[in-house]
């Protein structure tokens, strides 16, 4: 059975319906190949702290979405076939299928990628699948504090966007090699000095907060290109705002009890405060920069990606909807 989207925010174009709806039990109908589907101990390494995705769910949304995107994917090289016929000679570089995920601070957008990345793997027509994450391209903790963005972290104008264009381009050229920097969530900055390396992927997702945004910084300073120009498809995560202020406050003390004990740890100034003091903390914090910045430039961005994942209560998605054109 197929229902309606929920007409929110920018789901209708007129009178027609701009997705179409699926809940969690029709949308598990639609994958079809169980020898993909993880084990319990590859499912634990994938999780991120907090995040309680079950092998059910997996089974139910991620392995038709993996099906959904081999058959994407697929079309993708024909097509790359075709332009080699009408030219009447192979194509010395491949350009690898980019996959652009977005939402929330909080959603579980990282652990989404994860899963889709590993699955991916397993067919046999893309078996090289990399997963890029924004926040190696977010600008140095010293050159924000300069510009006094510290506050504004995570929002569109504390990255490098040039350089994270840059390496699309450089992906979409064929390119044999890219180097892609690397963050570090303990020191809360970006590590010069460390790289990722990715060598002639099939398949590359680009996971981060404002990656299909198109709204230009300045007028001064607008990209030629946006980041989404160089999507293939798009997933954004979504999750109504009172769970993600909840699933924010509930992992930083998590991370009070875990992480910030760490002296090498950013926020280790942090791990002593008492359980309610961390949590007002951390929900001041998400009233002031996450929540502003979801409000402002991510969640306008939901109805152009062409699958978006809606999370309940339990943090587990409940329904699917996919995008008509």
């Amino acid at each position: 059975m197929v229902k309606r989207a929920h007409t929110g925010a920018n789901t209708m174009l007129g009178a027609v319906e701009v997705y179409q709806s699926f809940e969690r039990v029709d949308w598990a109908k639609l994958g079809d190949d169980q020898t993909l589907a993880l084990t319990e101990e590859e499912l634990a390494t994938l999780r991120a702290s907090g995040e309680p995705v079950s092998i059910d769910e997996v089974e139910d949304v991620y392995l038709p979405i993996s099906r959904l995107l081999n058959l994407r994917v697929t079309a993708s090289q024909a097509m790359r076939e075709s332009r080699d016929t009408f030219l009447r000679s192979a194509s010395a570089r491949t350009s690898p299928f980019i996959i652009g995920i977005a939402g929330s601070v909080a959603v579980g957008k990282s652990t989404t990628a994860r899963i889709l990345q590993k699955l991916l793997s397993r067919w046999s027509n893309h078996p090289r699948v990399e997963l890029v994450t924004t926040d190696g391209f977010l600008l140095p903790n010293k050159e924000l504090a300069a510009r006094d963005l510290m506050g504004r972290k995570g929002f569109p104008e504390s990255y490098d966007l040039k350089a994270l264009i840059e390496l699309l381009i450089a992906l979409k050229s064929g390119a044999d090699t890219v180097r892609v920097p690397r963050y570090s969530h303990l020191s809360y900055d970006v590590m010069p000095e460390q790289s990722q390396v990715i060598e002639a992927p099939d398949i590359v997702l680009v996971e981060g907060l404002n990656v299909l945004q198109t709204r230009a910084l300045t007028a001064a300073k607008s990209p030629r290109w946006f980041v989404s120009d160089f999507f293939d498809y798009s997933v954004y995560v979504h999750a109504p705002l009172e769970l993600l202020r909840l699933w924010y406050v509930e992992r930083f003390l998590a991370l009070r009890r875990t992480a910030l004990r760490d002296p090498e740890s950013y926020f280790h100034r942090y791990a002593g405060l008492s359980e309610r003091e961390a949590a007002t903390f951390a929900r001041g914090v998400w009233k002031r920069i996450n929540e502003k910045n979801l409000v402002e430039n991510i969640l306008p961005t939901m109805h152009r990606a062409e699958l978006v994942l809606e999370k309940g209560p339990a943090h587990s998605v409940e329904r699917v909807r996919l995008r008509r054109f």
